[in-house]
């Protein structure tokens, strides 16, 4: 069988590895972090993602998966090579493909035998053809080496069932032997069904960046009708309910509020940007930087909300509690999070600013240690004159908002992600606010009972139903002469 390494292991990386030594691999995780790499080698992840710590010390302990700091060990090693380094956006938010070029520059010099590197870190289009250039440099007289790109698609907070029950495998390989070799590591998921995409270098480099950049373009179109309907009195979620009922749309991603973060969606967009400018093709995607524009103007827009709920004024003053702090649920990830940013620039702005996350506490402190962090939703809405919802924690939604109420001092929430239940709030004598969502007390419709006047009248006679249109009179004439 097949061994392989997995070089990276920040949430990419220890995921992946995990996955494949589950799928059945012997696996060696490798990262130029001692310190990670020794609580990946005692069976400890150093982030939240639900699933993750018990495969990875299940597969540590069974002896099938291991870490390390070495790529000359992994180059002796593995006959599949996984990049998963990180590629975080540089100048102008064209991405840093140091970490890339480091990984190659410390494998490829020391192997021993022909082998298979398959990049899984997101790329600018065109990065696989110059590191082709760079493994011919640096191989060894004698050894072949193909480089192969097969993008991930994991969601945070879901990896683990991503990563083996993927919902598609694409391939971007330039050799027969490097499609046979990935098809035989991921045999499993292709037997259950996954499909397959076989296909190009710079396809496979496009497909995650532009899967990522149409999420983005559909979270700020509904962000954009959201602005619509708080102009207007529309509701935003029923508009998107209807929207998605059109299977040409579907309901995903049309969840209107703070808008996109993480590590992923902000940075591609950027990314994306940056290299079709870099391609003399800036134009073609003028509208990506009006979506980039939609996302942080709902950043704005809640922290100005806020301070009008605070009464406004030049010195604003006032404690705010918040739900959340990392960019989505079920994840610890802080990066680029709307969440924090609106926090940050509350406290900038001098107001006293208390937080609760249920995951993400410490990733967050690294990142804001200005800001005061609650060890429980209560202790953060303690005297707060207005509580924002700002990530959509499925632990916010059974909050007891009757008990909340004799914490606060306020009566005020704004729901930013437009995932609570209003009539709970609403009764327990909260002042509820939402983001382009019409909110107000609903009470049951009667059973639908006909009045009197409805019940006595007598039906029309058939003929009358039909009204006497020209289209009508056109169909009798039709008749006639037939």
């Amino acid at each position: 069988m097949l061994r392989i390494s997995v070089i990276g292991t920040g949430y990419l990386g220890a995921t992946h590895a995990a996955g494949m030594a589950e799928l059945g691999f012997e696996v060696l995780g490798v990262d130029n972090n001692p310190a990670k790499a020794a609580a990946l080698s005692a069976g400890r992840v150093p982030f939240h993602e639900p699933g993750l710590p018990e495969l990875l010390a299940g597969h540590v302990a069974g002896g099938r998966l291991r870490f390390g700091t070495s790529l000359v060990e992994a180059a002796r090693f593995a006959d599949v090579h996984f990049l998963c380094v990180g590629t975080p956006p540089g100048v102008n938010g064209a991405a840093d493909l140091s970490q890339l070029y480091a990984a190659l520059d410390g494998l490829v010099p020391h192997l021993t035998r022909n082998c298979l590197i398959v990049g899984k870190s997101t790329v600018p289009v065109g990065t696989a053809e110059a590191l082709t250039a760079r493994i011919a440099e640096l191989a060894p007289e004698g050894i072949s080496v193909d480089l192969a790109w097969n993008p991930e698609f994991l969601r945070e907070g879901h990896a683990v069932f991503d990563t083996l029950h993927p919902n598609r495998l694409v391939f971007g390989v330039t050799t027969p032997d490097a499609e046979w070799a990935l098809r035989q590591v991921y045999t499993t998921p292709i037997a259950a069904g996954a499909p397959v995409v076989i296909t190009n270098l710079p396809t496979s480099e496009l497909i995650k960046v532009s899967a990522n950049a149409f999420l983005a373009t559909k979270i700020s179109f509904i962000n954009s009708m959201a602005e619509l309907c708080e102009l207007t009195g529309a509701d935003v979620t029923l508009l998107a309910d209807a929207l998605g009922h059109d299977d040409r749309i579907g309901r995903k991603f049309l969840g209107a509020g703070l808008g996109y973060g993480g590590g992923c969606l902000p940075k591609d967009v950027r990314a994306l940007i940056a290299r079709a400018t870099e391609l003399g093709a800036g134009e073609s995607v003028d509208f990506l930087r009006d979506i980039d524009a939609v996302n942080v103007r709902r950043r704005e827009r809640v922290v100005r909300d806020t301070l009008e709920l605070l009464g406004g004024g030049i010195q604003p003053s006032g404690r705010v509690g918040i739900l959340g702090a990392a960019f989505k649920p079920l994840s610890d990830d802080v990066r680029d999070s709307p969440a924090l940013d609106v926090a940050t620039r509350l406290h900038a702005i001098g107001l006293d600013v208390t937080v609760f996350d249920p995951a993400a506490t410490a990733t967050a402190r690294a990142v804001a240690p200005q800001l005061v962090f609650a060890a429980t939703a209560a202790a953060a809405l303690h005297e707060a004159d207005v509580v924002l919802h700002l990530t959509e924690w499925r632990e916010f939604r059974d909050l007891d908002p009757v008990f909340l109420r004799k914490v606060a001092r306020g009566r005020t929430i704004l729901d930013a992600r437009n995932t609570l239940d209003p009539e709970p709030w609403l009764a327990a004598g909260w002042d509820f606010r939402a983001m382009g969502r019409l909110v107000e007390a609903r009470t049951p419709l009667p059973k639908s009972v006909p009045s009197p006047a409805v019940r006595d009248r007598q039906p029309e006679p058939a003929r009358a139903l039909v009204a006497p249109s020209p289209l009508n009179r056109l169909r009798a004439r039709v008749r006639r002469t037939a």
